[in-house]
């Protein structure tokens, strides 16, 4: 029996000959020249504008997101557009292949702990969740998503920074209280720095705004991509790829033929 075909919807945008609305707003009178591209993304993802408060906490996550130097994102986007300027789009995009668990895709993690272990209970004793938070990834032998930093310790500047803007703005909420007690109990623990980076920050902001936490790597995305065409930007003006990649093949080369019988 044939399945009877069912309508397809979604409210994201429509347009006519002369009218284009995007998340129920008129693109030309309402968004143009008034929306900046944070409010933007906030109605791309809700189908809302942000407040005036979530609009500067916002915004704040896509800044702390857009640029971390030479990471293995921004090489790979340099490298593939050294092979294929033609296609710029593409570098950007390897990069973008990148944002995971080690470089700026944490708070999907961070996020995903949060919403789970965060009791509907009001009233229930963060402290408490905490501990069990982190008796169960010691238990496992596993990394506890959201804390740690290779160069910033003991503290990782973004954090406070970034949970003073969500406090001045009434949207430091339970799940960032969460992570701190998190963050307190794991130091206790294992007896060493376990800062609170800032994706981890990002997690449980994005959690206070109520965000599903599927979508924490996406708001990484976002801001990612911003920072990947400003190096192709850079790689532009000033080239460093092909150094990159002349100076990979020089040494690897030289040291093969060093270890080589045939050297």
């Amino acid at each position: 029996m044939a399945r009877p075909n069912r309508a397809i919807q979604s409210n994201m945008g429509w347009s006519t000959v002369d009218r284009i609305v995007v998340q129920g707003m008129d693109l030309t009178q309402q968004l143009l020249g008034k929306v900046n591209l944070g409010d933007m993304a906030f109605l791309e993802l809700t189908g809302q504008l942000p407040t005036p408060q979530q609009s500067i906490v916002f915004n704040a996550m896509l800044v702390t997101l857009v640029e971390h130097g030479l990471t293995p994102q921004s090489i790979a986007t340099r490298l593939v557009y050294l092979a294929a300027p033609e296609a710029l789009q593409a570098a950007v995009a390897a990069g973008l292949c990148g944002v995971g668990s080690v470089f700026a895709g944490g708070s999907e993690g961070t996020a995903k702990m949060l919403h789970e272990a965060l009791p509907q209970d009001p009233q229930a004793d963060l402290a408490e969740v905490a501990r069990r938070i982190v008796s169960d990834f010691k238990s496992e032998r596993a990394a506890i998503p959201g804390l740690g930093h290779a160069r910033h310790k003991p503290i990782d500047p973004r954090t406070p920074c970034l949970f003073e803007i969500a406090a001045a703005n009434q949207l430091r909420g339970r799940y960032v209280a969460l992570l701190e007690h998190i963050g307190h109990e794991a130091e206790r623990v294992h007896n060493r720095s376990l800062p609170i980076n800032a994706t981890g920050a990002i997690g449980a902001l994005c959690c206070d705004l109520g965000f599903d936490w599927k979508l924490a790597r996406g708001i990484a995305v976002i801001g990612r991509a911003i920072g990947l065409v400003g190096h192709l930007a850079e790689e532009i003006r000033q080239p460093i790829a092909r150094e990159i990649q002349l100076r990979a093949e020089e040494e690897c080369s030289e040291q093969a033929r060093k270890a080589s019988p045939l050297g």
